[in-house]
């Protein structure tokens, strides 16, 4: 199974893949890149443009997975105290696009939950994560959660509760602080991690295992 992972990040999504797959993992930040490579010594690491490496590159692979960026979606941009607004990113819809109509293989784009109805349906809802894919996973009603002193992963942004998220996500500590492009918070890399249950869940019926295990009522 050769494999596309773009904006990889560090790796959540990938956590519970199998073992003998071809994983091609694809982000811009170097920080990141090093921390991936860290965590899957296995996977080919890219550090490119992950939007125009999926237009150079789709064809060569069995499985995609995106998740390209979702700031300029999550409802935290009606909700910030900040005045300036920006153009949701429209990348986002173009790769959904180019995989529905142009790609033979199996493909999944993740994004969080956007602050407006979706102009191209989603085909699952995981927690504040929006996905589609022309794969038929069963809906997951309980999706894995974090918590830490009382707090959402979103607000663990402190030392501690980033340590607590990566032993959640069963992740490798960080080898320094890594820092997404436009934020001053460490904890982001780690927040947006896709928790490798999920992951796992997305994929599952091309890891030719038969059992879903507990993951769905």
């Amino acid at each position: 199974m050769k494999v596309l992972n773009l904006y990889c990040g560090i790796g959540g999504n990938a956590k519970k893949w199998p073992s003998d797959w071809d994983v091609t993992a694809v982000d811009n930040h170097p920080t990141v890149v090093k921390q991936y490579q860290h965590n899957f010594p296995n996977h080919t690491v890219i550090e490119a443009d992950a939007h125009q490496y999926l237009l150079d590159n789709y064809a060569d692979y069995d499985l995609i997975w995106s998740s390209p960026p979702c700031p300029t979606h999550s409802k935290m941009q009606k909700g910030t105290r900040h005045t300036s607004k920006k153009y949701p990113d429209m990348s986002l819809y173009q790769e959904v696009l180019l995989l529905q109509h142009f790609f033979s293989g199996s493909y999944v784009v993740e994004n969080v939950k956007p602050y407006y109805e979706p102009l191209i349906a989603p085909r699952l809802t995981v927690g504040r994560h929006v996905f589609w894919t022309n794969l038929n996973p069963p809906p997951m009603s309980n999706p894995p959660t974090f918590k830490h002193n009382g707090k959402s992963a979103v607000m663990s942004g402190n030392k501690e509760g980033r340590e607590a998220m990566l032993a959640w996500l069963d992740l490798p500590p960080m080898l320094e602080n890594v820092y997404f492009e436009g934020s001053n918070c460490p904890g982001k890399v780690i927040r947006n991690c896709v928790h490798p249950d999920i992951g796992l869940h997305l994929v599952k019926e091309l890891t030719g295992e038969k059992a879903w295990g507990n993951w769905f009522e």
